[in-house]
């Protein structure tokens, strides 16, 4: 049996891809790396017989270090391990990385990489909640609408509005897979602390839904207020991304 691993250009790994989706039925954070042209793809073989796929992107832009994709398709899952050392072999990372809820490639970095930390909190829809706060309207923005300096996210196409001034703006991006979105918001400093984020979530996931998307979110691990932002909204913990270094001893 002879088992390989060869870089191709994207659409070869396609189909397979098309599987790993199915499959997967979660939001895939780097997703849109792929036709943004930031990946490299190597198609797995045995025998000359596609069986699967790997997909390598940089931590910065311009390198290639970081396994971020694997798909092994399930009658060949017995030599997932073989396969990987071959992904390994001819793309030549450094690390590994993957949303913890990623099963296959989470235990190809719990077998092949050392060092593995969590930086990121990846969030699913849990229920439907009825947040109020007192005077805030969520609505469109319009052409004209004075928003305050934003330090993070984007200004977002939705604000809440208090008193006739902008307090908080978010919105939705379409980065993900579909039907997944992802979801993001901003409060004004002087403003925060009083549940508008929570509320604004909310009115954005309605929105989500209403155009064919399924509300998703990430935050950074530390940041406690918008973890519990998220929570109050009705969104759940659902995964971490996980960072690994590829130790050569265990190849």
């Amino acid at each position: 049996m002879t088992i390989s691993a060869n870089k191709v250009r994207l659409d070869a790994i396609l189909p397979l891809r098309g599987l790993f989706l199915q499959n997967a039925n979660r939001q895939i954070r780097y997703n849109a790396v792929h036709e943004r042209g930031r990946s490299d793809s190597y198609l797995l073989t045995m025998d000359d017989r596609p069986v699967g796929y790997g997909s390598i992107k940089g931590r910065e832009v311009d390198d290639r270090d970081t396994v971020f994709e694997f798909f092994v398709a399930p009658p060949f899952r017995k030599h997932t391990s073989e396969l990987f050392r071959q992904l390994l072999a001819a793309a030549r990372p450094q690390f590994i990385e993957c949303q913890s809820n990623d099963l296959l490639l989470s235990s190809m970095l719990f077998e092949f990489a050392g060092s593995i930390a969590a930086d990121v909190v990846l969030f699913e829809d849990h229920s439907m909640t009825q947040l109020v706060v007192s005077n805030a309207l969520v609505r469109p923005r319009r052409p004209g609408d004075l928003v305050f300096p934003h330090g993070i996210e984007p200004v977002g196409e939705y604000v809440v509005e208090m008193d006739g001034k902008i307090v908080a703006t978010g919105g939705f991006l379409l980065h993900y897979n579909h039907p997944f979105a992802d979801l993001y918001m901003e409060v004004r400093e002087d403003c925060r602390r009083r549940g508008i984020a929570s509320f604004l979530l909310q009115e954005l996931k309605r929105e989500c839904y209403l155009a064919g998307r399924i509300p998703a979110a990430r935050c950074d691990i530390r940041n406690v207020a918008s973890r519990a932002a998220l929570c109050r909204a009705g969104l759940s913990a659902c995964g971490f991304m996980l960072t690994g270094e590829i130790n050569p001893a265990r190849l």
